[in-house]
């Protein structure tokens, strides 16, 4: 009987994986997908000698996190990697804005557009440089981050914190109307904020477009050496070198619950697994609390509340293998391994607006990826192996695109939103189709057949949105790992902080049980030690 069970073996399952085997627990992971990984997986499926990921691709939160850099993981295996440039937004006009871990190069792209935009841009360094350290302490911690936020408070009572807590929950258009009198600036904050599900008028999305781009600026966005799956693999290989065991084409099909507290799993196929200690649950939210534990076990606002979660936009993506570089009207997009593609800030409104009308997008807001362009061992020489995600809604209702998509993503389906995003690139890059060697199309439920984790695609665990953050994530009055069912943890990106490959859910949850374990233990040596004093005092 092992101490923990972990439900999934993504990055945060087998991050809370490592850090209890670390404490001297026994852990198993069970994992539904034949491989590990998740949502962080590559393969070879699209073209001979091409290597494509599956999901996730750029990583800097991963970069960022000191639960990742406390694994070392670069032991057990994992080279991390750049592209040149870390991001451009190209315009069909031939400009373009950079974000560049120069911040000189940075500000220089910006004063393209308008002069004196480089020194706005410095600003906002300045102010992400000198509160970074508590920030990141901040969002990696569980929630409230005590110790963090204090330091934090204490500090910017003194340094404007009325108006950086502003900045924060800004939308990004009003951020960047404030910041910039050209395009650049905002064009970077506002692709970086639509990496989550944050139209440009959303509150808040000024703060989340902020630190993505900040992180960019500090960190890069690094892919690991050889495909997304090295960073799965040498998280696995850790485990295992510490005694854990990990189990693939295991599905839980239910969690055992046993005087109110969680005591196992039994999988699909009837097998039964105890747990000593815990029970920890890489698993979406509506999947924790609508399917693994029975409704008996959880509080009726709990489930009233899980009525009112809210996903993140679905995704369609494509992946490529192209037979040369893409052909930028922009050289600088040439060196940058991630590329937003909309041509202003008004058609990324435009795009938003059609999704919040659960209309498929006639001008896909795209990200692009050029993944030979960051690590060459990608494709051969003188190829680009690539891929491109949008957004789409979860509840398909129109075609803003008048070729009659009805969100059923057969076949026809997939295969004119393909061309629509390829139709989006060529706008950018000119001759783009002409060097499709192959493709391959994952529309939202491939993607949710591939990982259960990601309903229709949504890559986040639930919408980014401030209404489902903090004490409202995943439900109102929690923001922490710890269940209504003692020994049960979530320990996905449903929790707080949320999406990205970082480990913060994980190891909350880790830290959790750790902590929920030692205090039981203190609890019945206290009740021990009554006893015998009750009975001295008898004698």
């Amino acid at each position: 009987m092992p101490d923990a069970v972990v439900i999934g073996a993504g990055p945060n399952g087998l991050v809370a994986a490592n850090l209890l085997a670390d404490a001297g627990w026994s852990v198993e992971v069970l994992e539904e997908q034949p491989e590990p990984g998740g949502a962080v997986r590559h393969d070879s499926e699209v073209a001979p000698g091409f290597v494509n990921d599956l999901f996730s691709s750029f990583y800097p939160l991963a970069a960022a996190s000191p639960v990742l850099a406390g694994l070392r993981l670069e032991d057990h295996g994992l080279r991390w990697t750049h592209a040149p440039h870390v991001l451009a937004h190209p315009l069909t006009d031939g400009t373009c804005a950079v974000l560049d871990r120069d911040v000189g190069t940075t500000a220089a792209s910006l004063d393209v557009f308008a002069p004196g935009d480089g020194t706005a841009w410095d600003r906002l360094h300045e102010v992400w440089d000198r509160y970074r350290a508590d920030i990141l302490d901040a969002l990696f911690t569980p929630f409230p981050p005590v110790r963090a936020g204090t330091r934090l408070a204490l500090r910017l009572r003194g340094g404007g914190g009325l108006r950086l807590a502003r900045t924060l929950v800004l939308p990004v258009r009003r951020l960047g109307e404030e910041e910039f009198r050209g395009e650049g600036g905002k064009l970077l904050l506002a692709g970086n904020a639509l990496h989550a599900d944050l139209a440009p008028e959303s509150a808040g999305s000024g703060g989340f477009g902020w630190l993505m781009s900040m992180l960019g600026q500090t960190y890069g966005f690094p892919v690991p050496v050889g495909g997304s799956g090295a960073l799965t693999a040498a998280l696995v290989h850790r485990l295992r070198a510490r005694g854990g065991t990990l189990r693939c084409g295991r599905r839980v099909e239910h969690v055992l619950v046993r005087d109110r507290r969680a005591v196992g799993v039994r999988t699909a196929d009837g097998e039964r697994i105890a747990a000593r200690r815990a029970v920890l649950a890489d698993v979406s939210v509506p999947a924790l609390y609508g399917e693994l534990v029975a409704p008996e076990h959880l509080p009726d606002q709990v489930l009233a509340d899980l009525r009112r979660f809210q996903w993140d936009f679905a995704t369609f993506k494509v992946d490529w293998a192209l037979d040369g570089p893409v052909p930028w009207r922009c050289e600088d997009a040439a060196r940058a391994g991630t590329v937003h593609l909309a041509d202003g800030l008004d058609e990324l409104t435009r795009f938003a607006a059609q999704v919040a009308m659960r209309q498929v997008p006639d001008r896909p807001f795209a990200l692009f990826g050029q993944m030979t362009t960051t690590d060459p061992t990608r494709s051969p020489r003188g190829t680009e192996s690539a891929w491109a995600y949008t957004h789409v809604p979860h509840d398909v209702r129109a075609d803003a695109g008048e070729e009659g998509i009805t969100g059923s993503w057969d076949p026809k389906e997939q295969e004119i939103m393909a061309d629509r995003v390829e139709r989006q690139v060529e706008r950018f890059a000119p001759g783009f189709r002409a060097l499709v060697r192959a493709r391959r199309v994952l529309a939202p439920p491939t993607l949710q057949a591939m990982d259960a984790n990601l309903e229709g695609g949504a890559l986040n665990g639930g919408t980014t949105a401030m209404h489902q953050q903090l004490v409202f994530r995943p439900v109102p009055g929690t923001g922490r790992p710890e269940t209504p069912v003692a020994g049960l943890f979530l320990a996905s990106a449903g929790a707080h902080p949320g999406g990205g490959v970082h480990g913060a859910p994980g190891a909350n949850a880790a830290r959790a049980a750790l902590r929920q374990h030692r205090f039981a233990g203190l609890t019945r040596m206290q009740r021990a030690l009554t006893r015998r004093d009750r009975t001295g005092d008898k004698r």
